[in-house]
């Protein structure tokens, strides 16, 4: 069995234990720092089941979304139909560690880009910041550090501070405008429903 299987393997079986995973709504950062943008391309990295890639285009954006999991993206597409936004968005199966999407965008956005097992994050989000567009807008949002009830991990994967993930990125100077790099905590409530918290690593940069 290849890595590039296993990752999609690991992923359609965690989507096929339920309905849905996740909330359905945008990400809380993308809306705070996109919501001003003027709409363009986009490219949504691990899009999970679209909620992201549907609120940008219903903004108006053109939007690549893509996902290592079949499964998520079927789902995803049912979403965007609802919401009659189907025709703005180009779904895309790709395991980011062998495949990525052509072309360059005016935003390029991930959100908690992590996963069990080996995956070269530092190396698909350089390749991220190649996407994007002169004047265009790279925005990485992942967890910074485990939560406050997580003891000990549930999983193996390094979950670096804002600072570190800009730095990883490697930057050609002057050539890019760092427009956010910082930790924002987020409540997230413990399995058992006890009170906790995410802080999450939130990086925004800007090609000149």
């Amino acid at each position: 069995m290849t890595e590039q299987v296993s990752a999609a393997e690991l992923w359609d079986t965690r989507y096929r234990e339920s309905e849905r995973i996740w909330s359905g709504n945008p990400n809380k950062a993308l809306v705070r720092e996109v919501s001003d943008v003027e709409p363009g391309t986009a490219l949504d990295l691990g899009c999970g089941e679209g909620a992201d890639a549907v609120w940008l285009a219903r903004r108006g954006w053109s939007v690549t979304a893509t996902d290592v999991s079949q499964v998520a993206l079927d789902r995803a597409a049912g979403h965007a139909a609802e919401e009659n936004v189907g025709d703005r968005i180009d779904w895309q199966w790709h395991d980011l560690a062998v495949s990525f999407p052509e072309g360059a965008f005016d935003l390029v956005s991930t959100h908690f880009l992590h996963s069990h097992g080996e995956m070269p994050r530092e190396r698909i989000l350089r390749t991220a910041a190649g996407a994007v567009s002169p004047g265009g807008t790279l925005l990485i949002v992942g967890h910074s550090g485990r939560p406050t009830w997580e003891v000990p991990p549930d999983f193996d994967v390094e979950l670096p501070a804002s600072k570190d993930v800009l730095a990883a990125l490697e930057l050609a100077p002057g050539e890019w405008e760092v427009q956010v790099c910082e930790e924002h905590e987020r409540p997230h409530p413990a399995p058992d429903g006890s009170p906790g918290m995410w802080v999450d690593a939130v990086v925004k940069v800007r090609r000149r």
